[in-house]
């Protein structure tokens, strides 16, 4: 798929007045309740477990396709790591535990980019758009504590809803240079349309559960460091001509 999003920025940028740009970039994902809550807990009688979304990261590759000098479209693959802490106990005793998980998701951004040109090297720019996500596989975790006691944890996805929609938002600047690329650092905002996942928690001991289930939102800011390769002409033809040409 990369290769294939390389090859047709390659020849966009060829066949058009207005160039495209092949880049890569890093994320790295603050979770907050600003744009959604980044902790869940789960109660049922003396039975409490709280979820909560820590700091994770994305890394993936761009293509930017120029429509006009001041707008574009941007699409790419990323993968999106999350990572989550679950603090699971049984009140009024002594059985308390914590373990971390992590959550992996693609996605394929489709955004549509404006430009502000701010002098001749230096652009501000702002986009908009959805993400199409695919969710590969659900994630568990069991801790056995002494007494027989044992806490239960599942974050799965409903084979329905393995492919899913995000709304994105990102707000940046960039350095453009016609001989090193495009050096562009700015913020973003990503918001599930559906649950990342579902909790489900469970404590169990000599026969006797407790269980209970909520949905998890995966909502985060991030700090965004792009780098788009130059456009690099070539001088001549490609290849050289034979003995027998």
């Amino acid at each position: 798929m990369l290769l294939f999003l390389l090859l047709s920025g390659l020849s966009y940028a060829q066949s058009n007045k207005v160039p495209s740009y092949f880049g890569v970039h890093y994320k790295a994902l603050f979770p907050n309740n600003f744009v959604g809550s980044k902790s869940l807990t789960l109660n049922n009688q003396e039975f409490s477990s709280t979820c909560i979304q820590k700091r994770g990261y994305a890394i993936g590759a761009t293509v930017r396709a120029g429509i006009t000098k001041l707008i574009a479209f941007e699409t790419g693959i990323n993968l999106i790591h999350r990572n989550f802490n679950l603090q699971m106990s049984v009140a009024d005793s002594n059985q308390f535990a914590e373990r971390d998980l992590s959550f992996l998701s693609y996605d394929i951004p489709l955004n549509c980019l404006i430009y502000i040109k701010l002098n001749k090297t230096w652009y501000a720019n702002a986009s908009l758009g959805i993400s199409a996500v695919y969710k590969p596989s659900t994630i568990g975790a069991v801790n056995n504590l002494e007494g027989s006691h044992s806490f239960i944890h599942t974050g799965y996805v409903d084979y329905k809803k393995k492919f899913s929609a995000d709304f994105n938002g990102n707000v940046g600047f960039e350095f453009r240079s016609k001989s090193s690329g495009f050096f562009y650092l700015g913020g973003a905002v990503q918001i599930p349309l559906e649950p990342l996942f579902y909790l489900a928690g469970m404590y169990k001991y000599q026969g006797y559960e407790l269980t209970d289930i909520d949905s998890v939102s995966g909502a985060f800011l991030s700090l965004d460091l792009k780098y788009f390769f130059p456009i690099t002409k070539s001088n001549g033809s490609t290849f050289k001509p034979g003995p027998i040409e």
